[in-house]
């Protein structure tokens, strides 16, 4: 919850002195802190009154004081020591208000919202607390050094009282148990081990831990199994004690739980129905319609509650009967490679234990979280109570005369078949379970509520029927009793979303129950509150969002020899320049002999040739001759003179 926006409401309370007004990191530091000591003093004023309340509830009931109009409270100014003092004792009176349906309520939502978790939280924190409780047994046997013979048989009795533990198949102090224990133990890890074992690393050890937990429990379900010879166990006697306890009565008791919170439900429902009416008669002018209308929406919200527990329940029980059959297949193909055979490799019938020990811790979580489930349900009991004790079946009879009482799936039926005609409202966008994917999971705004009959009926309670159209304003989609109430909300939606949580701020618990914690930026779900911290810290507005473009819009365009980086590349370079001076050398030894194919690679042999120191020949004199006189006058005298050289020369 955060409560930041109210801290300026304390800004001079806490600096009242001070005729300047301090800076604000100052002012806001003051005013948190302030309201902080507000919440400790009515947390310890409740436990004086004999009430014990929690930080969670204590800061939500101080926000929804000053949210509620009837209080006087003004967010845009600031507070006063006797405001302050005038919201402590509102707080404690509410807090402290005896068969009221309003605060059971809250402290409902509150309880379930701490208490409640996902499965695979739920798993995570079961197999973190197991691994705490088995960590000083574990570091015991991983750091041991043992020396003499005793020491060792003590190292042993630890090693199994570990398997035991962590498998939860009975427990080390049973004698019967502790012997069955230690004798598969050695059949997979004899005491002569111990010395190997001992040696390894600590990492190794703790892995050897874990395997041999895993095969001693696989052989001690499948020697539980074939106790009986020839006759066929049932499956279900192998199924944890957890689960054979939680798994007949969770899915059935809520689900009664259940049958029995709608029944007061749909009576009140009809009741407040008939009253708020425009022709209600003078002589129910009485009856307590505020009263009525807090113990309906404590019965709405135990319904959403019971709803999510039984759904959880439901999925778990059909997962358990996927891992009853996987067991049961796993068990015959063990039969089968264990039969008539005096010996069987380890490698091939240990992973056989593994998993079918794998699929029995896998049923011990199932066991724990429907065992969680059934709890949660038991103790939202008495947030219950207060409306039955103020609200008798007998007075809700006298109440209803010859009223019909009607569930939710009659309503949805009997208004079914009046549709969403979405052509007269052409500026708002309308889906339809034909025209839509995954309709049924659609998150609807106000869980799933009408708010038109809301605001129109006084805060009546009824859900919508998504099967008549679902109305999609600023990305929220609203659901709605009737044709009519849907074309009256779609004229003008924002007035009826501010009015919705103008009706919020009268019976805060309508911001849980009805999911407005978006218009209540000052409030968020009590799951996300810590004690004593972070009480009044804003609302984180940002978010972490980002764009990404395809790489390869066209795939025949991909060239696979791109390389970006050219360190890539040069690292690729050096490789091939290495390569050229490389050659492939093959060794056989008589260890390697005719277990792999073996290729030897030589280089070609090159082209040779011989090379002398200088070209040796012999020459002869070239013949040459001149001729005088060609340019001369016609008929001149021509001289021949012979010019070729002496052999000698």
């Amino acid at each position: 919850m955060n409560l930041s926006k109210f801290a300026p409401l304390l800004m001079a309370t806490a600096y009242q002195q001070s005729a300047i007004g301090p800076p604000v990191e100052m002012a806001q530091a003051g005013a948190e802190s302030l309201l902080k000591t507000v919440i400790g003093h009515i947390v310890h004023e409740c436990r004086l009154r004999g009430d014990a309340v929690s930080d969670t509830l204590a800061a939500f009931m101080v926000t929804a004081v000053v949210l509620d109009p009837r209080n006087g409270f003004n967010v845009d100014r600031t507070l006063t020591k006797d405001d302050v003092q005038k919201l402590e004792e509102l707080c404690l009176d509410k807090l402290t208000e005896k068969c009221s349906p309003s605060l059971d309520t809250i402290k409902m939502q509150v309880y379930f919202d701490m208490n409640y978790t996902t499965k695979c939280e739920f798993l995570e924190d079961i197999h973190q607390s197991e691994e705490s409780k088995l960590s000083p047994l574990c570091r015991e046997i991983t750091d041991s050094r043992v020396k003499s013979r005793e020491e060792l048989d003590g190292l042993y009795h630890k090693i199994t009282t570990y398997i035991l533990l962590r498998s939860a198949m009975g427990s080390p102090t049973d004698t019967n148990t502790m012997e069955e224990a230690t004798a598969v133990l050695q059949s997979v890890f004899p005491q002569a081990e111990l010395g190997n074992f001992r040696v390894a690393l600590k990492r190794d050890q703790e892995q050897q831990l874990n395997e041999l937990t895993m095969i001693v429990t696989g052989i001690r379900l499948f020697n539980k199994a074939n106790k009986r010879g020839e006759e066929e166990v049932d499956i279900h006697e192998l199924m944890p004690a957890v689960l054979q306890e939680a798994l007949p009565v969770t899915s059935k008791s809520i689900a009664n739980e259940l049958c029995v919170t709608q029944t007061l439900v749909f009576k009140y429902t009809a009741v407040l129905e008939k009253l708020t009416s425009s022709d209600v008669q003078l002589g129910h002018s009485d009856v307590p319609i505020i009263l009525l209308k807090q113990a309906l929406y404590n019965g709405r919200q135990h319904e959403v509650f019971l709803k999510l527990l039984l759904a959880d329940a439901n999925s778990c029980t059909k997962h358990v009967e996927i891992l009853l059959s996987d067991v049961s297949s796993q068990m015959k193909l063990l039969k089968e490679t264990v039969q008539s055979k005096t010996a069987v490799p380890a490698a091939t019938v240990f992973p056989l234990f593994k998993m079918l020990s794998k699929l029995w811790f896998e049923l011990r979580d199932e066991g724990e979280f429907l065992n969680m489930l059934n709890k949660i349900m038991l103790r939202l009991q008495p947030f219950s109570a207060s409306q039955t004790k103020i609200f008798s079946e007998a007075y809700l009879e006298s109440l209803l005369e010859d009223s019909e009482v009607k569930t939710d799936e009659q309503r949805m039926l009997e208004s079914s078949d009046n549709c969403i005609d979405p052509a007269p409202l052409k500026t708002q966008e309308w889906l339809f379970p034909e025209t839509t994917v995954n309709f049924e999971e659609m998150p609807l705004q106000y869980n799933g509520f009408c708010g038109y009959t809301l605001v129109n009926r006084d805060g009546l309670l009824l859900p919508g029927n998504p099967y008549i159209g679902v109305l999609k304003h600023k990305e929220k989609l609203y659901v709605f009793t009737s044709k009519e109430a849907a074309m009256k909300f779609a004229l003008s939606p924002d007035s009826f979303v501010a009015e919705v949580a103008e009706k919020a701020k009268y019976s805060p618990e309508l911001i849980q129950l009805l999911k407005l914690h978006q218009q209540f930026s000052c409030i968020s779900p009590y799951s996300e509150i810590q004690p004593r911290k972070g009480l009044l810290v804003k609302p984180d507005i940002k978010c972490e969002c980002g764009t990404q473009t395809e790489i390869h819009p066209v795939e025949k365009n991909i060239v696979k020899s791109y390389e970006w980086n050219e360190w890539e590349l040069r690292r690729k370079a050096l490789k091939l320049a290495n390569l050229q001076t490389r050659v492939t050398v093959s060794v056989q030894t008589d260890l390697s002999h005719m277990r792999r194919e073996n290729v030897t690679q030589t280089w070609l042999p090159k082209n040779a040739a011989c090379q002398s120191k200088r070209d040796g020949a012999s020459q002869v004199p070239k013949p040459q001759t001149f001729v005088a006189g060609l340019r001369g006058q016609r008929g001149a005298h021509v001289v021949k003179a012979n010019l070729t050289r002496s052999v000698d020369d």
